[in-house]
């Protein structure tokens, strides 16, 4: 942990890690009955502060309360706790949840953001409109030291929003998430082209909208850098894309190109995005957009062509493909996909030669060898194309269609107990490959086994 100092004057230095966290276990032992602390931290650091915190007061009783919902009357939500009148201390975890459904529910009836931060009774959260107006209440009945561990953004609403309340705090102690341990969060909680549509749509509203909290949590945390910061916002895009709410998409991509101002990377990031979720005529105008401030991105030629390619769009995809040669020919990538075209344009020879290219650069990718296969295959030059399957077979032993295509090829020489072999294997690994089944029994056929 990298704590900040007590209070809310971030203008004072910061403290000493150990320093931070022994201010706050001789407040929690100090507190007998009733007591408000608030603790800003991350939710990752706040589950270790915890586990820390019950290990090393035993003689109190520590519990937690973990949100991941709205929550409107929390007095209510306090007074059903199982065996309350133990608790000593009690951890309170999420309420980040109701504030961000207050966010969305305000601006889904058209409020502007000036309408929902700005401090008024209209505009004031559930949870903190109970916590303001219960508060004599929660100090006589809760004989309990509540401690809130909340992320900055919801620091700042307890400070504008319920300050009757935020005002009879004991202590307020920052705790700045560890800067790789920030680093790695940041980059688990984004794309990075790694999730596509599935993933997206897959998620149900509350884990959307916890991924978004998450995410919003991320982006406010002390010491992220702009550029992890605009990554956070195109994945925060990207999750809005999938709940068709746009209005968010292009506020979010504002956001980002405002961390960021290189407007290239903002278009690049979008149309990757939109590339994954499947959207691929929209990604295809962001990347030429993006080409527009920076012409001689090679990554970017190399994604305008494969959603060319997805497209169909093949004598387009080539022509990118080659531009992202032109600026770095030892893009493997971009030889293999050319190759794919190529050979999807008939054009075979150039297939080969691309795919031949590919493996100059990267001799270890299985698919290169197995894609060159198929297409020597489809020339007749069946030696060349079994010993590019057995070069894939090397690498990689578990794709059935290398099997199943080497038995092709072996059935075609006529070496009929090797095509079996191929196609054993192939069922081996895929059981219900209705092809591999039938050339298997063609196979037996020929050995007169059948």
């Amino acid at each position: 942990m990298t704590p900040k100092a007590i209070d809310c004057n971030d203008d004072l230095p910061p403290a000493e890690p150990e320093e931070e966290y022994k201010s706050l276990v001789r407040t929690l032992r100090r507190i007998d009955g009733f007591g408000l602390l608030f603790v800003e931290c991350s939710p990752a650091e706040g589950e270790c502060l915890i586990s820390r915190v019950k290990a090393d007061i035993r003689q109190k009783n520590i519990e937690v309360l973990r949100l991941d919902k709205a929550v409107y009357n929390f007095y209510n939500l306090i007074e059903e706790l199982p065996d309350r009148e133990q608790i000593n201390i009690l951890f309170v975890a999420g309420v980040e949840y109701s504030l961000y459904e207050y966010e969305q529910e305000k601006r889904a009836i058209g409020w502007e953001s000036k309408d929902i931060y700005s401090y008024s009774w209209r505009g004031v959260p559930p949870i903190l409109i109970n916590l303001n107006q219960q508060r004599e209440r929660f100090r006589d009945n809760f004989k309990i030291c509540f401690v809130f561990l909340l992320p900055k953004f919801a620091v700042d609403y307890f400070i504008q929003r319920a300050p009757d309340f935020f005002d009879w705090r004991s202590g307020l102690f920052k705790f700045s998430m560890d800067k790789e341990l920030l680093q790695m969060e940041s980059i688990l909680a984004c794309s990075e082209r790694g999730r596509g549509e599935d993933y997206y749509l897959s998620l149900t509203p509350e884990e959307r909208k916890r991924e978004l909290v998450k995410i919003k949590t991320l982006i406010d945390e002390d010491g992220q850098t702009r550029e992890q910061q605009a990554k956070l916002c195109g994945e925060q895009a990207l999750l809005y894309l999938s709940a068709e709410q746009y209005a968010k998409v292009l506020a979010s991509f504002d956001k980002a190109v405002e961390f960021k101002p290189d407007k290239h990377e903002g278009w690049k990031y979008l149309g990757n995005g939109l590339l994954n979720l499947g959207r691929v005529e929209v990604a295809i105008f962001c990347y030429d957009k993006a080409l527009e401030f920076k012409p001689d991105d090679y990554e970017l030629w190399y994604d305008r062509g494969i959603a060319l390619r997805k497209l169909g769009r093949l004598e387009a995809a080539v022509a990118s493909f080659d531009k992202s040669l032109e600026i770095k020919p030892d893009l493997h990538e971009s030889w293999y996909n050319r190759g794919y075209v190529m050979n999807n344009l008939g054009r075979l020879e150039e297939a080969i030669a691309s795919y031949e290219k590919a493996l100059e650069i990267r001799p270890d990718d299985y698919k290169i060898w197995y894609n060159r296969g198929i297409v020597l295959d489809e020339l007749g030059r069946l030696e060349e194309a079994l010993a590019s399957y057995e070069k894939a077979l090397k690498i990689k032993q578990d794709d059935h269609k290398i099997w199943y295509n080497m038995g092709n090829t072996l059935g075609d020489l006529r070496r009929f107990n090797k095509a079996l072999v191929s196609y054993e294997k192939a069922l081996e690994i895929k059981q219900d490959d209705c092809k591999a089944w039938n050339n298997r029994g063609n196979a037996l056929s020929k050995l007169g086994k059948s």
